[in-house]
């Protein structure tokens, strides 16, 4: 559980930052003290599901965003994204571990 709790704290910072917030306007958006966002952060506390309803809206995501790194409201809009998702998932290791050469190389070449 405490392993649930830390993930969820960093993705909520994560997401807050990303957003441009600060604890302080995060709390205020949530109706929660600023305390309360502190130890949700570092995962000294979980939240509920009123609360982690409130705390999506105000950082403007889907409330699933704040358990997994896997959806990302704007990779979730873009077909291209869903069109890779979908061929790299019936990839095995040895086939990722070569497009992942071919994507940083790609990558380095374009800076």
């Amino acid at each position: 559980m405490d392993d649930l709790r830390k993930r969820f704290g960093r993705l909520v910072a994560v997401h807050r930052r990303k957003a441009g917030l600060t604890q302080d306007q995060l709390a205020a958006a949530a109706s929660v003290s600023v305390d309360m966002i502190s130890k949700i952060e570092t995962g000294a506390t979980g939240a509920r599901f009123p609360l982690i309803e409130r705390l999506a809206e105000a950082l403007r995501i889907d409330p699933a965003e704040l358990f997994t790194t896997e959806l990302s409201s704007t990779n979730r809009r873009s077909p291209v994204f869903t069109a890779l998702s979908i061929r790299l998932a019936g990839l095995d290791d040895d086939e990722l571990i070569w497009i992942n050469g071919v994507v940083e190389a790609a990558l380095k070449q374009k800076r």
